[in-house]
Parts: C-alpha cells; sequence; structure tokens
C-alpha cells in the first residue's frame, strides 16, 4: 500500500514540544541508570547519545523561542494586515 501524504510512515522526523522532549530525556536517563552491567556497549552508547543530542535540544529551544519572538515583531510603520495572495486558489472540479 501506498502512503498518503503526511502520513506518519513517510519517514519524517516527529516533531516533539519542548515538555515531550523532556520527559524522554528523563526515561532515557532512568533506563540508562537501570541497565545492567551485562548490557552491550552499542546499546548503551546509544542510548548516550540520544541523552546527549536531547540535552543540547532542550539547553538550545528557549535561545531559539528569543530569537523567533524577535523576528516575528513587525518593522516600524509596517502595517499588520495580512498579505494577499501572490496567485489565485486553483478551483476544483
Amino acid at each position: 500500500m501506498r502512503a498518503f501524504h503526511g502520513q506518519m510512515s513517510d519517514n519524517q522526523p516527529i516533531r516533539r514540544t519542548l515538555a515531550e522532549k523532556q520527559k524522554q530525556l528523563r526515561d532515557l536517563r532512568e533506563t540508562l541508570a537501570s541497565m545492567k552491567s551485562h548490557t552491550s556497549p552499542a546499546l548503551r552508547e546509544s542510548v548516550q547519545k540520544r541523552i546527549r543530542q536531547l540535552e543540547s535540544e532542550v539547553t538550545a529551544a528557549p535561545a531559539l523561542k528569543a530569537g523567533d519572538r524577535r523576528s516575528t515583531q513587525a518593522a516600524p510603520g509596517s502595517t499588520d494586515r495580512p498579505r494577499t495572495p501572490r496567485r489565485r486558489p486553483e478551483r476544483s472540479i
């Protein structure tokens, strides 16, 4: 079967909110702490790698939000009206 556009099987990354990332980070830390001594080094390293990635994303998130606020502020003298579309929308047949 073929996937329709936007279906989760489109091999797209899952977008998570900051709260979801923090929860996943807590869960992975608990998983790493509960691993037995005979757990494979590759599995342990992959969990540690994902923890490092999530930590960097969580620490960068407040800086990204501050940057978004600055970029979304209107320039002086600009109007707050929505832009008109450049082309007419296509009509369904």
